[in-house]
């Protein structure tokens, strides 16, 4: 591709008025003809994998629709929504008028009908408990899941019963799901025929804690974590407690003291430490529309110090572009994270306790859910991680 891109630029170079080459103007002509040459060859080469969003009337799904219409190697043959049926995506979401593909029609959520779109990939946006009867019927057909609730997240049946209240409906597959966080299961992404895709708490506090546990720099007992999650991480579903006068003005504590997430973080935090981790965790629901904040904090392992904390997630997230670490001493704030795929990190040490304080802040429904499913599919079907992502 270099090649014919340089042997493209020469008819440009030949034509170019001889008095622009002594201003230097020239170059800048040049630089961006090559800008654009590129991408536009990038563009076209680009393979589409046709891709089917199904649950894509709620939060989620309004979130995968956004970044999914413009990703460039996605065609979209499915939208499904049952309350919706028939409608246009941009007669519900109105934001998506004159975006190309936004006119096309919610259908009903048959497996067979949306095999039948010739859908290579789909991404289950919905309720924990009503994935699993679709996703079983989609790899059967050839069709590479994303999952975005909880069914396909843990590896034991027993947890997922424990914390859910019913047995798994398909445990050979549950239990062949690889856990979707990019940072850490890259490789196993890149061959999955299903992910089950991370929650929106558990990725705030697990990409905190996982670099710091696998090199022994905390003690995996007694981790104390508080969290705060906007509205929209209840979903989009109507329900006094989460209306506008009951939460505007007010912030309250909500699922103490066993949040269903705690069984996906303790999973992975326990592989992490390579021992058992139960941690503490209360959530919170913040008045604002979406945004996580965490604050964790972890006893430091003797003679660790705030620099061993720096090196440690320097060297863990060199080659992650959707970590950004604030450095020690800076909390993460929500407002920096809204409507990105980025989650910002910052730590400290009390040298009085002898604790790790660490602070991360993401977007809910787009780290903690529709993006964080992007960048696994990304990895999944070869492109760039960072496809269609760069949202700021």
């Amino acid at each position: 591709m270099q090649v014919r891109y340089q042997t493209a630029l020469l008819p440009v170079l030949l034509f170019v008025d001889r008095r622009r080459w002594s201003t230097g103007e020239v170059y800048n002509d040049i630089l961006q003809l090559s800008t654009h040459f590129f991408h536009d060859t990038l563009t076209f080469a680009m393979k589409k994998v046709k891709t089917a969003i199904v649950g894509a009337s709620g939060y989620t799904g309004q979130e995968l629709l956004r970044i999914l219409l413009r990703h460039e190697g996605v065609e979209l043959v499915c939208a499904t929504s049952r309350q919706y049926a028939g409608q246009e995506l941009c007669n519900l979401f109105t934001r998506f008028r004159h975006v190309p593909g936004a006119d096309l029609k919610f259908t009903d959520s048959d497996v067979a009908a949306i095999a039948a779109t010739g859908a290579e990939a789909a991404f289950l946006a919905l309720p924990h408990g009503v994935s699993a009867s679709y996703a079983r019927g989609l790899v059967e057909a050839g069709i590479r899941v994303i999952d975005l609730s909880a069914d396909f997240r843990l590896n034991d049946p027993a947890v997922y019963e424990e914390f859910y209240g019913n047995v798994h409906p398909d445990i050979p597959l549950m239990q062949e799901a690889v856990y979707g966080m990019p940072e850490w299961h890259r490789a196993e992404i890149e061959k999955a025929r299903i992910v089950g895709s991370p929650g929106c708490y558990p990725t705030s506090i697990i990409l905190p804690l996982v670099p710091l546990l696998r090199a022994g720099l905390l003690l995996p007992e007694d981790i104390v974590v508080n969290s705060g999650s906007g509205v929209s991480g209840a979903g989009r579903k109507a329900d006094v407690q989460y209306h506008f006068c009951e939460c505007n003005e007010s912030m309250r504590a909500y699922g103490v003291p066993r949040h269903r997430h705690l069984s996906e973080i303790e999973q992975e935090l326990s592989l992490a430490a390579n021992s058992k981790v139960t941690i503490t965790f209360t959530p919170h629901l913040m008045p604002v529309n979406t945004g996580i904040l965490t604050t964790t904090v972890a006893k430091l392992a003797p003679g660790v110090t705030v620099d061993d904390l720096t090196a440690c997630y320097e060297k863990a997230y060199a080659n992650a572009p959707f970590v950004r670490l604030m450095g020690a001493g800076k909390p993460a704030d929500t407002k920096n994270v809204t409507r990105t795929n980025f989650v910002d990190i910052g730590w400290a040490v009390d040298k009085r306790t002898g604790r790790a304080v660490l602070m991360s802040a993401e977007d809910n429904v787009i780290k903690g859910a529709g993006g964080q499913g992007v960048h696994a599919f990304n990895i999944m079907f070869g492109f760039d991680e960072t496809e269609g992502l760069w949202l700021i």
